[in-house]
């Protein structure tokens, strides 16, 4: 038998192992990372909240998909006051009204959802400031036509504070019941805002030449310190060529220009005088008109001064211790200036008059009338004339009214008392003096003789001398001159209250003069300034 040799192992070569790829590892990785990290930023795109202007509210908020909820929204003004609002589909309005360019602070709060605060936060805050819209006024020198005048805002008008006026977005139609007149207008450009500052609106007809609207207009009647506004309807350097206007006769004040088509007078210091004319005067020809006068093309114009009134003289001198009376108004009075006491002299304020003393002389009494002329007004003048060295006339005159309404502005009061005189005719002839609510002595007296008797009446003192020369006409046509006559007291033309050297007093003696004993009339001559009254009775 024969072996077979031994099975030999066959070796076979195996490939080398593969090196595993880690590209997968990557891929899976990067899905694992970029997926969350995508779905991350598409939160964060979609979570947005951004706060705005609007075009009709006061804010607007504007929330993404996935910004969450809008839990506050607050709003305050520069000065820290709160506003309360209204949202409604992210427009934010107050619910009060808020003034035109005022400027508002809003302040939003938004809560993101639970699943995106973890990487977002909790809240997201956004804070603006915004101004409140302001309509303004393009054009305020308006030429009306078929009744109407159209005002142009630079923006939507919501509202406009002139009656009758219709709105049709940036233009104001106001009705011009006249030719040409002015109106102050305010605006508010949304519901929830008010009217804003009132502009002046001036219209003018057609009109070849330029137009000048004057207020006052012609012919009327104004105060002393009243402005005078004239508005062109064209620019006043084109009217006027750089010139101004004159007044005739001149008054203290100036010429202002508040704007490009107007200038304005005001009068200074006590303006112009009661009861007086004043021509205005133009370069050159101009149509001049008022809300209630038709243009006319002339070169002047003509203004008249209200008058001042009595019964306002009769208060100030009152006021001002001149007058037997004193005056309260019935209302709180206004500050004391130039200009308010000069209104009040053209319109006095209401108040009383009462007596300023209890024991007043009946005869005084019965002198006495409100708002009317007297003596004892007149009187009350010369005495108020002759401290303020002016003439003494008794007429309140231009001199007379700058002075009182001086002394009212300064608050000056005479306090020297009040005095008066009455001398009885009927046998036993006597003077009584009597000042400040008392007699101060009653004396016998000497008035005139038949032939020269003395005038009764109420008069005032106006001249007032210690020692002087009376001569005169004697009743049998002869004349005389007696030098050294002492304390004289004029009242009625050659009429005086003096002393003199009589053996007898309490008759009639003199040639139409009240004489005294030396002695009662030194003691008499003080109380008798300029202005006092003397009456003579029987």
């Amino acid at each position: 038998m024969t072996l077979s040799p031994p099975l030999q192992r066959v070796r076979t070569r195996r490939p080398p192992p593969r090196k595993r790829s880690h590209r997968g590892r990557w891929i899976a990785l990067a899905v694992i990372v970029l997926v969350p990290a995508a779905a991350a930023a598409a939160v964060w795109a979609l979570s947005g909240a951004t706060l705005a202007s609007d075009g009709s509210a006061l804010g607007r908020v504007d929330l993404q998909p996935f910004a969450g909820r809008l839990v506050s929204v607050h709003a305050r003004t520069a000065d820290g006051r709160v506003i309360p609002l209204a949202v409604s589909d992210g427009r934010i309005t107050p619910r009060r009204k808020v003034a035109p360019g005022e400027r508002i602070t809003l302040s939003v709060v938004v809560r993101r959802p639970g699943w995106a605060s973890w990487a977002l936060g909790d809240e997201r805050h956004e804070t603006l400031t915004v101004e409140a819209p302001a309509a303004h006024v393009t054009n305020r020198w308006v030429t009306a036509g078929d009744g109407h005048a159209q005002v142009q805002f630079d923006m939507p008008v919501d509202r406009v504070s002139t009656g009758g006026a219709t709105v049709a977005g940036r233009t104001v139609t106001l009705p011009a019941r006249a030719a040409a007149g002015a109106a102050s207008v305010a605006a508010a450009a949304r519901p929830w805002e008010t009217l804003g500052a009132p502009v002046r609106i001036t219209w003018f007809p057609r009109s070849r030449r330029p137009v000048v609207l004057a207020a006052p207009g012609p012919n009327a009647r104004l105060e002393p310190l009243a402005p005078l506004r004239l508005t062109f309807s064209k620019p006043v350097s084109r009217v006027l060529g750089g010139k101004e206007p004159t007044i005739v006769p001149s008054v203290p004040g100036h010429w202002a220009t508040p704007d490009a088509h107007t200038l304005l007078f005001r009068p200074a210091g006590s303006g112009a005088p009661f009861n007086s004319n004043l021509t205005v005067r133009f370069p050159s020809p101009i149509a001049v008109m008022s809300a209630h006068r038709a243009a006319h093309t002339t070169k002047s114009f003509r203004l008249s001064v209200a008058p001042a009134s009595f019964l306002r003289l009769q208060q100030l001198l009152a006021q001002e211790g001149y007058l037997p009376v004193d005056w309260a108004p019935r209302e709180t009075e206004a500050p004391r200036t130039m200009r308010s006491e000069l209104a009040a002299a053209v319109d006095p304020p209401a108040g009383h008059f009462r007596w300023r003393y209890p024991e007043t002389p009946h005869e005084l009494q019965a002198l006495w009338r409100t708002g009317e002329p007297t003596e004892v007004t007149r009187g009350a003048v010369m005495m108020f004339q002759d401290e303020h060295d002016l003439t003494v006339d008794g007429i309140a005159g231009p001199r007379v009214w700058h002075a009182a309404l001086a002394d009212a502005v300064a608050g000056k009061r005479r306090t020297a008392g009040y005095s008066y005189v009455f001398v009885h005719r009927s046998l036993p002839q006597k003077l009584t003096l009597w000042h400040n609510g008392s007699v101060v002595l009653t004396s016998p007296g000497n008035t005139g003789v038949p032939a020269a008797p003395t005038a009764l009446g109420t008069f005032p003192v106006f001249e007032h001398i210690p020692v002087g020369t009376m001569s005169g006409t004697n009743p049998d046509g002869s004349h005389y001159n007696d030098p050294g006559i002492q304390w004289i007291s004029y009242f009625h033309g050659g009429e005086a209250l003096h002393a003199f050297t009589r053996a007898s007093f309490g008759t009639p003696q003199s040639l139409g003069c009240v004489e005294l004993p030396l002695d009662t009339a030194a003691r008499v001559w003080p109380y008798t300034p300029i202005g006092t009254l003397v009456t003579i009775e029987d």
